[in-house]
């Protein structure tokens, strides 16, 4: 009897281990189509959760700097290497242009004939690199054909791509070409297809704080001044080579938020959102030879009809609300919204509280970010690990010989990047 209660144990036993085992399988089959489902959502399952990266908008590639930013768990960088075509007496010395109609990559923004293949080859060999040192990049041009950047014109605005449509065909060809060689690069995570458009520029519309969008854009909607058809005629010719890809699309005015008002949302779900924040730009532009007269929080007078306005976090937050409003009208989640550049000049007092208060901000929204800028070579002001005062003589020394500022000898603790170190961390 006693060895039957026994047996009867053991296959009792075995029969909970093979229900248990059945379930384990059938737990992990179920399991694995998920696994599978993220895998297919490739170069896009980037952006599902928050990132928090910065801008590489240096006068030539630097590897080096993607070594640094991923210790300071950067997670993406947004790389604009248009400066790459430039020669260094013009970035640096304020010599003339020598080569004044040679725009990176596309070779002469007055017509496109195809890619560079110096410039390619300069610009891949930039990608690689990032991959081997595990930074994510998220590739901007400064110019387009007909849209030459406002730094390389006399400093003088480029308009002749929201005038003539031909030139959105060029751009598309453009962004066509480089997709096509770009779609399988480990490092590439977005293709965000022109820094700051401006059509307003072009058609009397220049100030956000007094004019009416819905009556400027009455006006142009499908002429060549509308961003949504470059868009449209962009994306749609990317979308024959490189279908998955992810897309960031800025908004009009220089990327202002204000400007989503007009934006139409692409039909395509691999498309990210995006605008810049320096505002009130008349604080955060300050320098030495402007003066430096506002300071966060206070009032600053801003527009065409200096009105003061008092500026704090909640004031940031108002300026935000286009957005906001933008994205639950069209049903954008927050991980479809990019705060591509965002900055202070690091000697304007109270920088690093606006830095904070911006960042508790994107980050109580979810929106992923990206400061300007990271070891920027050719302007300090944004440089942020250089502390709220003038950097000492061997930064300058460094420059002056062509070399790379030693970072262990300049690097000081200050707020601002205390700030950021914080919130690089924080993720």
């Amino acid at each position: 009897m006693k060895s039957m209660k026994i047996l009867l144990s053991i296959i009792l036993t075995m029969m909970i281990l093979a229900v248990s085992g059945c379930s384990t399988m059938q737990q992990e089959e179920e399991d694995e189509p998920q696994l599978i489902a993220n895998k297919s959502n490739g170069k896009m399952a980037f952006w599902d959760k928050q990132k928090r990266g910065a801008n590489f908008m240096n006068s030539t590639s630097l590897p080096e700097n993607y070594k640094a930013a991923k210790e300071f768990n950067i997670e993406f960088i947004r790389l604009a290497p248009d400066k790459w075509a430039k020669d260094r007496d013009f970035l640096f010395n304020d010599k003339p242009d020598v080569h004044p109609e040679r725009d990176f990559l596309i070779g002469s923004a007055n017509e496109y004939e195809g890619i560079v293949e110096e410039d390619f080859a300069e610009l891949e060999a930039d990608l690689d690199a990032a991959y081997e040192r595990g930074s994510k990049v998220v590739l901007t041009v400064l110019s387009l054909p007909g849209n030459r950047w406002r730094q390389f014109n006399h400093y003088e605005n480029d308009d002749r791509i929201w005038k003539d449509t031909k030139y959105h065909e060029q751009s598309a060809s453009f962004w066509r070409d480089l997709a096509q060689r770009l779609k399988n690069h480990p490092a590439v995570v977005g293709y965000n297809l022109i820094n700051e458009p401006h059509p307003e520029t072009a058609t009397g519309f220049g100030d956000f704080w007094t004019e009416d969008y819905r009556e400027w854009y009455n006006n142009v909607e499908h002429t060549a001044a509308d961003l949504n058809e470059l868009y449209k005629t962009i994306v749609d010719s990317v979308r024959t080579v490189d279908k998955e890809t992810p897309i960031i699309l800025n908004s009009g005015l220089y990327a202002t938020p204000w400007a989503f008002e007009y934006l139409k949302p692409i039909k395509d779900d691999k498309v990210l959102y995006a605008f810049h924040m320096y505002e009130p730009y008349e604080m955060t532009s300050q320098n030495k030879r402007k003066g430096f007269t506002y300071k966060y929080p206070g009032p600053v007078v801003v527009g065409e009809r200096q009105t003061e306005k008092v500026f704090n976090k909640n004031a940031l937050e108002e300026f935000l609300e286009p957005v906001t409003k933008w994205s639950k009208q069209n049903n954008i989640p927050a991980n479809r919204i990019i705060v591509e550049e965002f900055g202070i000049n690091r000697l304007v007092e109270g920088s690093d509280k606006y830095m904070a208060d911006l960042i508790s901000i994107f980050n109580q929204y979810g929106w992923h970010w990206a400061f300007y800028a990271f070891r920027e070579d050719t302007w300090e002001g944004m440089d942020y690990q250089l502390g709220n005062q003038a950097p000492n003589w061997k930064y300058w020394e460094a420059l002056e010989n062509g070399e790379k500022p030693n970072r262990e000898e300049i690097e000081v603790n200050n707020p601002i990047w205390n700030v950021l170190k914080k919130e690089l961390k924080g993720n």
